[in-house]
């Protein structure tokens, strides 16, 4: 899971150490010292340019080294192990009016000690400098053992070191000498740039920089030692501000008026190229942000600060001033909402130019170069001829205010001739950026993809400078070798682009070109998926912080599978199964993943495999074929209850099923909404028609929802139609991998609706997670079936329907305030806008909390053991709490009926559907 991370680049380690404390660090790098073993110190594993994969024993801070372990707000500083996210850091200061002032994009889950490993840089550095300008004091472990703090030294403390012997005056007293030897170099050679990240940072020990050890170490890519903890300096958070976005004919032009925008001192100066928004409209990224951007083909976003809301908006309204012009559109955002859609626009940069439907696959590898601002038009223009030159795309963007552009380039990195145009593009490219004064680095560090380039900028002599400050520390070169120091060259190690193992699939991953092992490329290591709150994805990981529970593993050990030299077992691989098993199958990733892997759908097509032949678990049989079994205890409502829930019986019939015992099990109708439906008189028949799906859910345990709905459609002036007989679209199957299974239920469904499908008629569902499987697994898995694509288009919720097919009907008024929860399902397939906008025109205060996925998903909180344990938290890390602070005249409501069951059953209050809400209302 960590052979590849967010690079190019893949090196399997020996091993990985996960410590309870520092103490165990030490223990774990003194086992290593015992037997030669190189060590990595990994945060996030974000690193774009391959410093955070090797092959050595990599030590991983982020599940239990994460503490703010002090803040002291009146110094301005914090005191942090490694392993503490960045927005942590962040929250607990901005109590205080602080922050930390670097904030790259991953700020949500990047830590600390990969921020200072790599000298991170961010947004705002623009005003708060670079990593290594926040960093005071570090305590380092060396591969020989020996700990300390580190910091500034004055000359009489440096001799005192010195003076004092040991292995610390050794350190200290070789690390004078190569200052001394090397800093008329360092002073003529260092490009005198706001973003010069590579290299080491022999600048920081010249006298006139104080000496600074903790600051030279900042940016070494974990190759001299070992952090364990740091002091930052921490900055005042400005009380408020405004985002001016200008628009320009291009990229070029934008960049030539950085300087006249600099004059306005903003806080944040960031730049965007036309091709990276039409990237994002092809792949449907950030609609609602991409719109609020001003005509052009080159944006520059531009934040300024201010004690009051009124001063930053005067220092917005001079900017539009000074720029606003006949080729220069501006507009101004003083709404902090609105300012968020847009600044999701930049953050998503790395995700958006990678997958991009119809164009060749993107890579990082030249993604991060620096000049001086006032030369970066110059630098662009030139670049883009470059990338001409090889016929090679690159859609721009980054932190222009201190000219640093990143970009992915549509590299071939899978044949020989391709890969040999790539090496040549990076010599190219690396003497056009020192040509300009420039880093080959300005933000990721050199790690692999750029060490090999180094003596370009810097000359043979500093680089054997960096060898010998290497060496001061790590003498025996085992601290995360053969990065920025006697690289690998930038063409080794790349990861492979073809697995061994063909396999035939049932999901045909049309998006994927029918690859399979395409579709777990996907993921590119950008880590969104380590979030530890906000959103959806990936709600085990917020409970467990681990790992093979995020998108990102899940998806390298699928992948890693298909490759079949680390994981042997192919489609029976335990391992790979134990990592899918605690995933609720939410589908998170595929919306909020950056290039939309989707572990739902992943995770069923193993399971199809893995079991392929076998018996599976009893709860697959009892809960998976629930809309089979359901029908049958239709037949005998109050026995197939009894059965369920009498003492000693209920308990037996739950371990039979593999249900949690903590668990209640739902108590089927006496009646089904088709039973009570036929003997319901039929209203609205001059009505246009809609066919009602009667899920097992609705039909089966809530009629009371379906009866709800069919009163607001006829209200709405539909006719509502039912299916002849009792369909059924597999959503369990999917959790269980019975695709065989599901495949036949929806050719069943796809036969019986043919008629009304040709037609044209809305097919709304009740039950979210069924409408998604019409709007997302139908097409996977019959891509060139036209009744399966209509059906895609015809289908909805009930949201949906009501505000784009009845644009005429007057929604009932409500009063009140309402909670109301999206099914992940909803959110991710369908969005939870429609819904939202319902309640609202209604006239209720309407509160959605970002509760992510409700942790009962389907069958997976039923489930007994981890399922259930991990369920019951991820309920409660949001959604729980919200139900049970909400007044008790506060509607609660929830479309889904698993999130229904999980907020009964984990506060005692039942949530309505959106149907029961506007019936009520009626």
């Amino acid at each position: 899971m960590v052979a590849s991370g967010g690079s190019l680049y893949r090196q399997v380690p020996v091993g990985v150490v996960i410590p309870e404390d520092p103490d165990a660090v030490v223990e774990a790098v003194g086992v290593c010292r015992d037997h030669d073993v190189p060590v990595l110190p990994l945060g996030a594993d974000t690193s774009l340019a391959g410093q955070s994969t090797n092959v050595a024993v990599v030590i991983d801070f982020t599940p239990r080294l994460n503490r703010v372990v002090e803040l002291d707000p009146d110094a301005h500083r914090a005191r942090v192990q490694p392993g503490v996210v960045l927005d942590h850091l962040r929250a607990a200061a901005e109590q205080h009016g602080l922050t930390f002032g670097p904030d790259p994009s991953t700020h949500a889950w990047c830590t600390l000690g990969g921020m200072i490993g790599n000298n991170a840089c961010g947004v705002h550095s623009v005003t708060t400098g670079k990593t290594d300008d926040n960093v005071e004091e570090l305590e380092i472990l060396t591969y020989d053992g020996l700990r300390m703090r580190v910091g500034a030294t004055t000359e009489d403390e440096l001799s005192a070191i010195i003076g004092a012997g040991g292995r610390r005056g050794e350190i200290y007293g070789r690390l004078r000498a190569v200052r001394d030897r090397y800093a008329e170099l360092v002073r003529a050679r260092y490009p005198r740039i706001p973003r010069r990240v590579s290299g080491y940072n022999l600048d920081r020990l010249l006298p006139e920089n104080g000496f600074h050890v903790a600051r030279a170490l900042v940016g070494s890519e974990g190759t001299c030692v070992t952090i364990l903890d740091a002091t930052l300096r921490l900055v005042p958070n400005p009380r408020a501000r405004s985002l001016v976005v200008l628009g320009f004919p291009d990229i070029v032009s934008a960049a030539d008026h950085v300087m006249q925008v600099l004059e306005h001192h903003p806080v944040g100066l960031e730049g965007i190229d036309g091709l990276l928004v039409d990237d994002m409209e092809a792949k449907g990224l950030h609609p609602a942000g991409v719109a609020l951007f001003p005509p052009g083909q080159g944006w520059l976003l531009v934040e300024l600060a201010g004690e009051t809301r009124d001063e930053a908006a005067e220092r917005a309204r001079r900017l539009v001033e000074d720029l606003g012009s006949r080729d220069v559109t501006a507009r101004a955002f003083a709404d902090p909402a609105l300012a968020r859609r847009v600044w999701e626009v930049r953050e998503s940069g790395p995700g958006a130019a990678t997958f991009v439907p119809g164009r060749p696959e993107t890579h990082e590898g030249w993604e991060d170069a620096a000049v001086a601002p006032e030369r970066l038009g110059a630098y662009i223009r030139e670049f883009r001829a470059l990338l001409a030159s090889y016929s090679y795309r690159g859609a721009l963007y980054g932190h222009f205010g201190e000219g640093c552009v990143h970009t992915r380039i549509d590299f071939d990195l899978r044949t020989t001739a391709g890969i040999a145009r790539f090496r040549s593009f990076l010599s190219d490219a690396a003497d056009l950026v020192v040509g300009h004064g420039g880093s080959l680095s300005g933000e990721h560090g050199d790690g692999q993809s750029r060490a090999e380039l180094l003596p370009r900028m810097f000359g043979s002599e500093l680089v054997q400078a960096f060898r010998e400050f290497k060496a001061v520390w790590d003498p025996g070169g085992r601290m995360n070798p053969h990065k920025i120091v006697d690289p690998y060259r930038a063409d080794d190690n790349l990861r492979p682009g073809a697995p061994r193992l063909q396999v035939r699939t049932h999901f045909a991953f049309p998006d994927d070109g029918g690859s399979f092992a395409d579709a777990t490329r996907r993921c590119v290591g950008v880590g969104r998926c380590r979030r530890t709150e906000g959103g959806t994805m990936c709600p085990s990981f917020m409970v467990t912080r681990e790992e093979k529970h995020t998108t990102r593993g899940r998806a390298h050990l699928l992948f890693e599978m298909l490759t079949g030299d680390l994981i042997g077992g192919g489609w029976r691989d335990r391992h790979v199964k134990e990592a899918l098993d605690l995933c609720l199958a939410c589908k998170g990733c595929k919306a909020e993943c950056p290039v939309n892997v989707d572990i739902a759908t992943y995770k069923s097509e193993f399971l199809s495999h893995y079991y392929r032949g076998r018996l599976r678990p009893r709860a697959a049989y009892a809960l998976g074929l629930v809309p089979w079994t359901a029908r049958l205890a239709a037949h005998a409502p109050r026995l197939a209850n009894f059965v369920t829930h009498a003492p000693g019986l209920g308990a037996a019939a739950k371990l039979a099923a593999g249900v949690a015992p903590e668990r209640r099990v739902p108590s089927f109708a006496r009646r089904t909404l088709r039973d009570r439906l036929r003997s319901r008189p039929v209203a609205g028949a001059a009505g246009r028609p809609v066919l009602l799906w009667l899920d097992t859910w609705t039909n089966h345990f809530r009629p009371e929802v379906g009866e709800a709905a069919v009163r607001v459609l006829e209200a709405a002036g539909f006719r509502v139609i039912v299916p002849d007989r009792e369909l059924c679209c597999g959503r369990p199957l999917y959790d269980f991998g019975m695709l065989p299974l599901a495949k036949r239920a929806l050719r069943r469904v796809l036969t019986d609706l043919r008629p009304h499908l040709a037609a044209g008629v809305p097919v709304v569902g009740l039950e979210p997670s069924c409408v998604a499987v019409f709007r997302d697994e139908l097409a996977n898995l019959f891509p060139d079936d036209q009744d399966a694509l209509r059906l895609t288009a015809l289908s909805c919720t009930l949201g949906e329907l009501l505000l784009r097919e009845a644009p005429d009907f007057q929604l009932p008024t409500l009063r009140g305030r309402a909670l109301a929860h999206g099914h992940c399902h909803h959110r991710a397939v369908m969005g939870f806008g429609d819904e939202e906008e319902v309640l609202r025109r209604m006239g209720l205060d309407v509160e959605v909390p970002d509760s992510g996925c409700c942790g009962m998903a389907g069958a997976f909180g039923f489930e007994r053991g981890r399922r259930y344990e991990v369920s019951v938290k991820a309920g409660e890390r949001v959604l729980l709490p919200a139900v049970r602070g909400a007044a008790a005249d506060t509607l609660v409501v929830a479309d889904g009926f698993s999130c229904r069951e999980q907020i009964a059953q984990g506060c005692g209050r039942d949530a309505l559907h959106l149907a029961q809400v506007i019936a009520m209302a009626l």
